[in-house]
């Protein structure tokens, strides 16, 4: 799982020119209007945003599982003004319309693990009803440019809450990514240091990342490696998270082995990303510190069809033990949100993933929230995505049929509307 390698940008970067060369590795420069890192910061300039009015369809609320029929969705400037029964909701003259009758209308979804390393996979993620989404990491700040698409263009990339570059052991060319991390070249043993561990936070922060990733485990998509081995310890997972405290932000930590699992949950992060091992006493810690487990589901029964035969046996080992660990996290309400890992060109429907956590166990309302309301808080979007209710993003994704009888609905949107503009 996580990132694929690609093309690193020239290493003669200067620190003025990092933004500059992100945006160019995610093909943003165009859309941004400039190669250099003013594009991504003249002030004054407005996103693209709609005026819409989505009517007839069947409006589902997650937060309350309320369900409205012959509804009406009044979206201005991108942002819902009303939302309700067609009688009791006010509709000005002139505001385009796009007739839902037939449909299902909710709020637009979110992908809480997610690798966007291009426009192409940014609008990809939006027309399979991803309109906000969080970041995994990028091996050069492709997020952080992908982020600024977003902003700009809101439908060409989901909102994004970028991760920035991965805390892990062997940074690779990822070195390239920043002169600042130049001075880690070398270390023996590759990041593993407390200052080591600290630098690359701080790098992280300083270049916008607004969460921090890492890893407690090896990788489960590399058939050389062995996702129970551990390459952090608790004392190392704990300077990652202390580091990102001190800007404010949080941690989501790559794991796998219940021992790795437990560790990354004590050291303080945020959310734990895959766990297929994880177990009760970490799942009872995990509800007690109000931890985030975003399963990936997708990403593990995607192994389970890989051609290589040691991943496909690992998918097809993993998959039951994650369902399991999802169906137990969820009967003890430990908050679960929705993640497919997409990287490497191919983006997964966040829908995908909605539809395996239902197979996991959870009911059908119960399985949408995880890419609604909870992955909207995970992602400290309340109040902003996850409902089609008046002050959130006019963001909705209509599908052709009632999703709480057939979640599988959700991975093929018949439109998607971003910020009030149909995509």
């Amino acid at each position: 799982m996580c990132i694929e390698p690609s093309e690193p940008p020239s290493p003669r970067l200067t620190r003025r020119g990092v933004l500059a060369a992100s945006a160019a590795l995610a093909g943003t420069a165009t859309v941004l209007g400039s190669a250099g890192p003013a594009a991504a910061t003249t002030p004054g300039r407005r996103p693209r945003t709609g005026d819409l009015v989505v009517e007839g369809g069947t409006l589902l609320d997650p937060a309350t599982g309320d369900v409205t029929e012959d509804a009406v969705v009044v979206i201005r400037d991108g942002v819902v003004r009303a939302a309700g029964a067609r009688g009791r909701t006010s509709v000005s003259a002139g505001v385009p319309r796009l007739d839902a009758h037939g449909q299902w209308v909710l709020p637009g979804l979110i992908d809480a693990h997610i690798h966007l390393n291009t426009v192409a996979e940014a609008r990809d993620a939006v027309g399979k009803g991803a309109t906000s989404a969080r970041s995994g990491s990028t091996n050069f700040y492709q997020d952080i440019a992908v982020r600024e698409l977003a902003r700009r263009a809101p439908g060409m990339a989901p909102r994004l809450r970028a991760a920035g570059i991965f805390v892990t052991p062997d940074l690779g060319d990822t070195l390239l990514a920043d002169p600042e991390l130049a001075v880690l070249a070398g270390l023996k043993g590759g990041v593993r240091s407390a200052e080591a561990l600290r630098h690359v936070v701080r790098v992280n922060l300083a270049r916008g990342a607004e969460v921090v990733k890492t890893r407690v485990n090896e990788r489960a998509g590399l058939p050389e490696q062995d996702p129970l081995t551990q390459v952090y310890s608790h004392a190392q997972l704990s300077e990652v998270v202390a580091a990102a405290r001190r800007g404010g932000k949080g941690v989501l930590c790559h794991s796998y082995s219940e021992k790795g699992c437990h560790d990354a949950v004590t050291a303080g992060i945020r959310s734990l990303e895959h766990g297929v091992f994880v177990g009760e006493r970490t799942l009872h810690e995990m509800r007690r510190r109000d931890t985030y487990f975003t399963p990936t589901l997708t990403a593990i029964a995607g192994l389970a069809e890989s051609s290589d035969p040691v991943l496909a046996e690992r998918g097809r080992a993993y998959l039951p033990v994650l369902k399991q660990a999802v169906l137990a996290a969820h009967e003890l309400g430990v908050p679960l949100a929705a993640g497919t890992d997409s990287s490497g060109g191919t983006v997964d429907p966040i829908g995908r993933e909605v539809e395996l956590m239902h197979a996991a166990g959870l009911p059908p309302l119960d399985a949408i929230r995880t890419a609604t309301t909870h992955a909207a808080r995970l992602l400290g979007l309340e109040g902003t995505a996850g409902r089609p209710a008046r002050g959130h993003a006019g963001d909705l994704v209509l599908v052709p049929g009632d999703p709480l009888a057939d979640v599988s609905l959700l991975k093929k949107p018949s439109r998607v509307v971003r910020a009030g503009l149909p995509v």
